[in-house]
């Protein structure tokens, strides 16, 4: 049985009581299991057919032999790479399970590949073995551009490969009745998992989205997902307090009432690709109708004095990692004051039951802001736009202009609207690296300590179909910074106009179009040859030069001569 945590906090507690107090009256939590739309919204469109992932653990317990036989076939088959090709709740929760545990002994190593920029689809191009390597193309929808992309990519990559055994090695993971469903039989796919229509993508992880790639890394499904049915019986628990997803989601909603909207996740390392699920779940949620939620995840840990009065910090602890670093900050921000709500983790299938709690927290969270949590009102937005600049490279032969600002002259102009409740995106079109990485961390940690500034960073395109829609139409308190490579050398689309450079560089400008329609302060750096320098002179600029101190050299004092003693 899930341990309900403590908090320590210098809110007043009247707003969480208050909060509390108000999910018993609404009778939220009986409401929730009853399918009532009502509790959010009085139309039902696009919240009676997206509470599937009440139930879908009844129809992944019931699939469990027939998951495993695949996956053991796929291991007979000698497969030594699997590449899954999707975005947001296609690929977010994957790539958790991918990081937390890897793959055990004898199975494939898992490729999450959710981007369009070409050095990145070419690194996933390079590292594999194509003749041996099963390609999982998952979409909700079965048309995502950036999906269908990459899916023609791998299929001609594998089909001019020698030894190949074409549509045998192409796995579907979508809806009933979708155009991959369609395209998977005609192109003659080994398999397709349909998968329970009535659960958004965001809310997918325990169906196949999730599951078919665990199968596939060799883990125990079954224990995961026992873990997922205990927490999920904890939440039919009516006392919100008392109710492990109801205590967080109501939590949540309190702080953020108060003003501590930035729900920042801090994390033992093995859990800290945790945030990249939780970010999407939050933001594209709540992040509508000018509120919401903020989720700031692996932002690197600092002092008490970097964080700001806009926080509420919850912290997942897993058992028997190297939690010193963790446990340190912790008990700093609790001497400071700061709101932690701590989760414990026993072992790492206990994220099962995390991924059950968060859905149910963020459902109740949604209530008790007023938002209805299923929906993504902008997210077609930016696909918009991003059609609207294909058609011009179309037809125009090229690219739209935007403006780009030098490193300085884009931070300068940025930093220059900051504030209180404030928060900086850095929003990232380039190759992950680990230098790459290293850089964005030093640039958050530098933004945290200069300006106190909660910062976020995500990878483009994938935060489109993430954090895109708190951006556009969440509380307008970010300030955004995209940071955009060369994109070469590219990479062509096959049978299509467009290369997978143009295509990143169409979402980019699509998007930057989207934010400043907005009105959100958002600039653009071109990152140019050597994107990490480019990066790490942002960090230069905001890390003031330490006072060069002139030090007198003492002039030598005669001192007399000791005698010694015989």
């Amino acid at each position: 049985m899930p341990i309900r945590p403590k908090v320590s906090s210098l809110l007043d507690n009247q707003t969480l009581a208050t909060t509390f107090d108000d999910l018993a009256s609404s009778r939220a939590i009986e409401r929730i299991w009853t399918r009532d739309h009502t509790l959010w919204n009085p139309n039902p469109t696009e919240i009676d057919n997206r509470l599937g992932w009440l139930t879908v653990l009844d129809h992944m317990q019931d699939g469990l032999s027939d998951l495993r036989s695949f996956a053991q076939a796929a291991r007979e088959a000698r497969t030594t790479d699997v590449v899954l090709l999707g975005m947001g709740g296609s690929s977010l929760g994957p790539e958790v399970l991918r990081c937390t545990f890897g793959s055990s002994k004898g199975a494939p190593r898992l490729w999450v590949l959710d981007s369009t920029v070409p050095g990145w689809v070419r690194q996933v191009t390079t590292a594999i073995q194509p003749a041996r390597t099963l390609f999982l193309v998952a979409s909700k929808s079965g048309g995502t551009i950036e999906v269908m992309s990459l899916f023609a990519h791998f299929w001609e990559l594998v089909h001019r490969t020698k030894g190949n055994r074409g549509g045998a090695q192409f796995i579907a993971i979508t809806d009933p009745g979708t155009g991959l469903e369609q395209l998977a039989r005609e192109r003659g796919f080994w398999r397709t998992f349909a998968n329970q229509p009535d659960i958004g993508g965001r809310y997918s992880v325990l169906s196949y989205f999730g599951l078919v790639p665990a199968a596939l890394l060799g883990l125990d499904v079954g224990k995961l997902l026992s873990r997922a049915l205990a927490m999920r019986e904890a939440c039919r628990q009516t006392v919100a307090k008392d109710n492990p997803g109801a205590a967080l989601g109501g939590l949540m909603a309190a702080m953020a009432k108060s003003g501590r909207d930035k729900v920042t996740l801090l994390t033992s390392p093995a859990l800290t690709s945790f945030g990249l699920w939780v970010e999407q779940l939050l933001a594209e949620s709540t992040g509508k109708e000018g509120t919401g939620l903020i989720p700031v995840a692996g932002e690197p840990f600092a002092s008490p004095a970097a964080y700001g009065a806009d926080r509420v910090f919850i912290s997942l602890r897993l058992r028997g990692d190297r939690n010193a670093s963790l446990d340190r900050t912790v008990s700093a921000l609790q001497r400071a004051g700061q709101p932690v709500y701590s989760l414990q983790l026993k072992d790492r299938y206990d994220l099962g039951g995390e991924f059950f709690r968060w859905e149910f927290a963020t459902a109740i969270a949604g209530h008790a802001l007023g938002i209805q949590p299923f929906d993504q009102p902008n997210v077609q937005e930016s696909k918009d736009n991003t059609g609207r600049v294909l058609k011009e490279v179309e037809t125009q032969g090229k690219l739209p202009s935007v403006a780009v600002l030098t490193p300085k002259q884009a931070l300068t102009q940025l930093l220059d609207q900051t504030g209180p409740n404030r928060y900086l995106a850095i929003l990232a079109y380039t190759t992950p690296t680990s230098q790459v990485e290293a850089a964005l961390r030093a640039l958050r940690k530098a933004l945290m300590v200069r300006h106190r500034l909660a910062t976020t960073a995500g990878y483009g395109p994938r935060y489109l179909h993430s954090t895109g829609q708190l951006h556009k139409g969440g509380p307008n308190s970010g300030l955004f910074l995209e940071l955009v490579d060369t994109m070469k050398p590219d990479l062509a689309v096959p049978e299509k106009f467009y290369t997978f450079g143009t295509l990143a560089q169409a979402q980019a400008i699509g998007d930057l179009q989207s934010l400043q329609t907005h009105q959100r302060p958002a600039v653009r750096i071109a990152l140019g040859p050597n994107p990490v320098r480019t990066i790490r002179s942002l960090v230069t600029f905001l890390t003031p030069a330490k006072a060069t101190r002139r030090t007198s050299v003492p002039k030598k004092r005669s001192t007399p001569t000791r005698r010694t003693r015989r």
